[in-house]
């Protein structure tokens, strides 16, 4: 993210993706350096971690990482990474953790805590790489003006950990826009990321309904969607809008996702026909949007 882009940002998070080496931090913040991940394991680089087969794009690997970083509190990020981390990337995310919180907010062409977004996939390692971010940006006081300027010039790593960040930075809607931008991409990860407690307490009934059509179109599980029970319930429009989208897949003889028919029983309309068992099928990857 060292140099603004005009064109929407790839899914692939870093091109420098290797982590420090235990107990030998790199003196050069940009020079990668070669030896064993920043984390307990050794990890894929952060651009393998993106390019993983999109049906597990939205969930972690790790149990232990379940909760959503944008449920998360800054601090249980702090331990959950403390734990995890190997000597140098903690020493490394504790320096820039001081510099974000001691340089707050936007500094000429570019501040030093954007910098540290950049190579958290390369210090920290791909898993762990949002957290830092997301704590980076927290750490920064980052408002909604700074978190525009990562999201827009940022990788899908960098945009996606704005979008994480927003419950714990953004009290009213002001950042709308960048989920909305998040929301017309195709990115799984991103979509997953766009549609968190975020989007559930601001976008309004039309943009929220669209927001999960899409994640069926796209194949990303709908618990990703945060607060689905209450917003889904007695949505009667929602429920006309699966049912459209369930009537042109059959037609089409293409398999109706199976989560289709969970939003559709929360929706709890009054003569909601069960799924018949020939029209269930995947999760509707395959799906265009229309």
């Amino acid at each position: 993210m060292t140099h603004p882009r005009t064109s929407p940002a790839t899914p692939d998070a870093d091109t420098e993706s290797h982590p420090p080496t235990e107990g030998h931090a790199p003196t050069d913040a940009h020079a990668p350096t070669e030896g064993h991940s920043a984390t307990e394991n050794p990890l894929p680089t952060e651009r393998q971690a993106d390019t993983k087969p999109q049906a597990d794009a939205t969930h972690p690997a790790d149990p232990e990482d379940a909760k959503p970083l944008a449920l998360t509190s800054p601090t249980e990020l702090r331990a959950h990474l403390a734990a995890r981390l190997h000597t140098a990337a903690r020493a490394w995310l504790h320096r820039a953790l001081d510099e974000a919180a001691a340089n707050p907010g936007t500094h000429g062409p570019i501040s030093v805590w954007e910098l540290r977004i950049a190579e958290a996939g390369r210090r920290c390692g791909p898993d762990h790489a949002d957290a830092a971010r997301v704590l980076i940006l927290h750490a920064a006081r980052a408002d909604t003006d700074a978190l525009s300027r990562v999201y827009f010039q940022g990788t899908g790593a960098e945009r996606r950990a704005v979008l994480q960040a927003l419950p714990h930075l953004v009290p009213g809607p002001q950042a709308l826009p960048l989920v909305e931008d998040a929301l017309r991409t195709n990115d799984t990860r991103l979509l997953a990321a766009a549609v968190g407690p975020y989007a559930a307490r601001h976008l309004d009934s039309h943009q929220w309904r669209h927001a999960v059509l899409k994640c069926l179109f796209t194949g990303v599980h709908v618990e990703t969607v945060a607060d689905l029970d209450r917003r889904a319930h007695r949505d009667t429009e929602l429920a006309r809008m699966l049912g459209d989208y369930a009537a042109e897949r059959t037609a089409a003889g293409r398999p109706v996702p199976e989560d289709l028919y969970r939003v559709l029983t929360l929706t709890d309309p009054p003569d909601t026909p069960p799924a018949p068992a020939a029209q269930r099928g995947g999760r509707g990857t395959d799906g265009k949007e229309s």
